[in-house]
């Protein structure tokens, strides 16, 4: 006989929001093979890691759907505040790489805290805002969900890691608006952001520096500062309509693009599949950011609404900007491509936030 917790946890499960994400994730372990497969490449076992963490993404998606949603809002503030020690841990005991200091060992395994950061802020906000009144006291109300959002940001940056600390913006932004925020509160804020810039320019280490301008004249320093934005351009334009074949990337083989693996992995996909491969991979993105706005469009729950829209823009601003940086649209920063890029903590908490997607999904009718 079937447990009854187990027949509830699956009555009325959003499989086909389930299976189209392991599909992408499937799609991202095949190229990561592919670029583990260049003839230096150190590390061969990254697709088979990969796969592991997709086996575990699975286990936490069934077992945050079985908890749900409301027990995860209930906890938000002390999700938040181990979040902010974790990112303040990795400032002191971090490993570094390339100049980084993001990651806290675990034995053979890294974790990153701030990709779980990410998703513990979206879930305070979403409790902070969805449970008091629009209309009492919208300024201090507006003020707080900026500081619940920019202390994680001003740690994620100290890492230094702007990349990952900017999607905490249109995130905070996306769920403000949908909140019901006065527009002239956020122009105000986009006004003061902007009279900000040049200190935040003086702020950035030199290599962030070069990486904006390198954006603005990419021919400025090309065996330098643009070689990996030029290098990504060439493997993407190179693919042409139908590719050169799985695994009979130049680019991807001879490793001229670095971090093929995790950044730039949208570029093997349209080198090695065309862009046939990169379309369709687009399109399926596209509809798991249209079921999510479905999910959103659907439930009755504010706090829920608010949850949604958080993890909708978390998924739909990382994926421009990582393959906007990997085509030359946008400067190049650390932000991996969703389900696809090489690693564990992006994975893990991406199934954890379509975890709770299907949970709300399931008590969409609830409230």
């Amino acid at each position: 006989m079937i447990p009854s917790y187990i027949k509830q946890t699956f009555k009325d499960f959003y499989w086909i929001l389930f299976f189209l994400v392991i599909i992408i994730a499937s799609i991202g372990i095949v190229f990561i093979h592919s670029a583990s497969m260049s003839s230096d490449f150190t590390a061969p076992l990254y697709a088979l890691k990969q796969f592991i963490w997709l086996i575990l993404g699975i286990c936490f998606l069934f077992g945050v759907t079985a908890v749900g949603y409301r027990s995860f809002l209930n906890v938000s503030y002390l999700l938040y505040i181990c979040s902010l020690l974790l990112l303040i841990a990795v400032l002191f005991i971090g490993t570094s790489k390339f100049g980084a200091q993001r990651w806290i060992p675990l034995g053979n395994f890294a974790f990153q805290p701030s990709e779980f950061a990410k998703l513990a802020v979206i879930l305070a906000l979403s409790h902070y805002l969805g449970s008091r009144k629009r209309n009492i006291l919208q300024r201090e109300r507006f003020f707080i969900a900026f500081i619940l959002t920019f202390i994680p940001l001003v740690l994620i940056v100290n890492q230094p890691d702007l990349g990952t600390a900017l999607i905490f913006l249109p995130i905070l932004y996306c769920m403000l608006y949908l909140w019901g925020t006065r527009l002239k509160y956020i122009f105000m804020s986009f006004f003061l952001g902007a009279l900000s810039m040049p200190i935040v320019w003086h702020m950035l280490k030199p290599y962030q520096k070069n990486r904006l301008l390198t954006f603005i004249n990419i021919n400025a320093d090309p065996l330098r500062a643009g070689y990996t934005a030029i290098q990504s351009k060439i493997a993407v334009g190179s693919g042409g309509f139908w590719g050169k074949g799985l695994f009979e990337g130049t680019q991807n083989r001879l490793n001229f693009v670095p971090e093929h693996h995790t950044d730039f992995i949208f570029c093997i996909i349209s080198e090695e599949g065309g862009f046939l491969a990169a379309f369709l991979l687009l399109v399926l993105f596209f509809i798991l950011i249209k079921l999510a706005i479905g999910i959103i469009q659907k439930t009755t729950d504010p706090e829920a609404k608010l949850l949604a829209i958080g993890i909708t823009a978390m998924l739909l601003f990382q994926v421009c900007i990582n393959i906007g940086m990997t085509i030359g649209l946008c400067p190049i920063t650390g932000l991996p491509l969703p389900l696809i890029s090489y690693g564990g903590s992006s994975m893990l908490t991406y199934f954890i936030a379509f975890g709770l997607l299907i949970s709300i999904y399931k008590d969409r009718t609830i409230f």
